[in-house]
């Protein structure tokens, strides 16, 4: 057969361990699989129980620490979890193009370690931040310098997340085989299982590490994890020999620019009625297409153009002049590419709603009866853990019950799609934030009935646990939501540009907070000058935070037929897949919402 000659004769030229890793990880029993988990997963969990006990109170560290108002500090977060959102970008063009994932992932792990020690260092030194003032009244806030520190941190921290944000789970999902008809036939879903391993580590900086912060010191409360992340570099590094590193195959950004240049200067060009005319090179595309090809689509037809073959498209060696002629496999991706952008617009708003909300609760908390003895009482932080619980006991439910039984109805081997599977965790986060806005009016009736409008460090008698709902909805909905995302985006890119794609999530998330940021500001601006600020910076009892709640709650209502339109009128690629005979295995799958 031509693939089998084709293998043969790659085989004599790179070498047989060369090509055994080049071409899956279902042709090679020697790199990957299940044994690569324990190191690459104990990096990813040393990075979530630090990224987890280092943002998870940073809001606690700026307003009791630093005294930073309430809206400033959240912005600051929110700015620099959009500028951390912003680097896999980059992270994931030096991993495609470049370096690979592998040295992709151990640089921005160095950077993030070297940005979590220049806060350490922060909380040790007493002169890097302000006196303590916990009468929350004419407080001294940090100075220049103080904040300085604090920004270099959060540079290098948002800087090494470049790195590590974009590879991983596309670096431990390259140690199996994922083509489709491959992941169709397995009982488990790796995704379920990946995101479910990693809520432990978060589960437990929710608990013990933020304890530590709250009630012993911050210095030891920042130092434990910034101790924990430099630990899995070196554990990722120790599993080295075991992994299948996928070769990067060049920049996906020049071939995407080098089929929009040829389709523009064919802009004249007819196009032909038989696809099956345009021009197909199975060698030039064998680096991008390990695990099959990318079948031509009807959609964005314009594109098509650039796989015309035209007089003065080959050269003197028979070789295609990739700024005029480009394979179909190459349109296609750009075409994938194009498809996925308006689901992917769908999750900024969606961030926008929730990217406040956390950072909001905590101050809720904060307000909160927090006892569960006499001499203990629950950091704020510490809510987020019901959230964690959420997730970790609905991913397998998800898995073992709600999977079985979707089945039956819709005959997909997933149960759902993974475009349905947004579509409920958007309806879920709706819901979500309808409780958080019924449970503030509970909590300012308390404030109304006791008289502490006037007492911002009072704790008002009710229960914390009455924010117990809004976390379960919002652990529900990530089950839903996050784990679809990604797994929509993995399964959607063309297997050259995975990391990139991935990327888009966490573009997703930058420009989310972004918004956030603009809308709150905003919120806060002209709220002020009314009856009441909705968001005050040093009272929350007089403010109206159910009112902001109301107000996100519309905006992922609209959100939410905004994203069923799009799923509705969604394809999902076309594949030619590589199946173990060497011959290639067609699979199409229809857009369902």
């Amino acid at each position: 057969m031509e693939e089998n000659a084709e293998l043969k004769n790659k085989a004599s030229e790179i070498g047989e361990e060369d090509l055994k890793q080049e071409y899956g990880a279902g042709r090679n029993q020697q790199l990957g699989g299940v044994r690569t988990m324990p190191f690459i997963l104990a990096n990813e969990a040393c990075d979530r129980f630090a990224g987890s006990g280092f943002h998870s109170n940073l809001i606690t560290y700026l307003t009791q620490i630093l005294n930073l108002p309430l809206v400033s500090a959240s912005n600051t977060l929110s700015n620099f979890a959009g500028a951390a959102s912003f680097t896999p970008l980059i992270g994931a063009f030096v991993a495609d193009s470049v370096a690979g994932r592998f040295w992709t992932i151990v640089v921005g792990s160095t950077i993030y370690v070297m940005g979590m020690i220049a806060i350490t260092v922060s909380a040790v030194l007493p002169q890097l931040h302000p006196p303590p003032c916990p009468t929350r009244v004419d407080c001294s806030e940090a100075s220049g310098e103080q904040l300085w520190v604090l920004y270099i941190a959060l540079i290098l921290t948002s800087a090494g997340s470049g790195g590590i944000r974009p590879c991983v789970v596309t670096f431990a999902a390259d140690q199996f085989d994922m083509r489709k008809t491959t992941r169709e036939s397995r009982s488990w879903n790796f995704f379920n299982w990946y995101f479910f391993f990693m809520e432990f580590p978060s589960l437990l900086a929710l608990t013990v590490l933020v304890y530590v912060q709250d009630n012993v010191s911050w210095a030891w409360g920042l130092a434990i994890p910034t101790i924990v992340m430099a630990l899995s570099v070196v554990v990722f590094v120790v599993g080295s020999p075991f992994y299948r590193k996928i070769k990067p195959a060049g920049s996906p950004f020049v071939r995407v620019a080098q089929v929009v240049v040829a389709a523009i200067r064919k802009r004249r060009v007819t196009l032909p009625e038989n696809s099956h005319t345009l021009y197909e090179n199975k060698e030039l595309d064998a680096d991008i297409s390990l695990d099959g090809r990318l079948r031509h689509s009807v959609q964005f037809r314009w594109l098509d153009r650039a796989a015309i073959v035209g007089e003065k498209d080959i050269d003197e060696s028979n070789q295609p002049k990739l700024w005029r002629l480009a394979t179909v496999h190459r349109v296609e991706e750009l075409k994938t590419i194009i498809r996925v952008l308006p689901i992917w617009a769908a999750t900024i708003l969606q961030v926008a709603s929730h990217s406040h909300i956390g950072s909001f609760t905590i101050e809720q908390a904060r307000t909160m009866e927090r006892h569960l003895s006499p001499s203990f009482q629950i950091p704020p932080a510490t809510m987020s853990i019901f959230t964690t619980l959420t997730v970790l006991i609905a991913l397998p439910l998800y898995e073992r019950l709600f999977v079985p039984i979707a089945r039956r109805f819709t005959k997909n081997p997933a149960g759902v799609t993974s475009l349905q599977r947004m579509g409920i965790g958007f309806g879920i986060s709706i819901l979500a934030t309808v409780v958080s806005a019924l449970i503030e009016i509970k909590r300012k009736q308390v404030v109304f009935d006791h008289g502490l409008l006037d007492h911002p460090t009072a704790i008002v008698p009710i229960s914390v646990f009455w924010l117990v709902p809004q976390h379960f909805l919002g652990g529900l909905a990530q089950v839903f939501t996050t784990v679809g995302h990604l797994e929509f985006l993995y399964d959607q890119a063309p297997e050259s540009m995975r990391s990139t794609v991935v990327a888009l999530y966490w573009i997703a998330i930058a420009v989310g907070n972004y918004a956030g940021t603009i809308m709150v500001s905003l919120v806060h601006k002209y709220t002020r000058s009314g009856r009441a600020d909705w968001l005050p910076d040093r009272n929350l009892n007089k403010g109206k935070l159910e009112c902001y709640y109301w107000l996100v709650t519309c905006l992922q209502g609209v959100n939410l037929v905004y994203f069923v339109t799009c799923a509705w009128l969604y394809k999902y690629k076309s594949m030619e897949e590589m199946v173990e005979s060497d011959e290639f295995e067609s699979g199409d799958e229809k857009g369902k919402v």
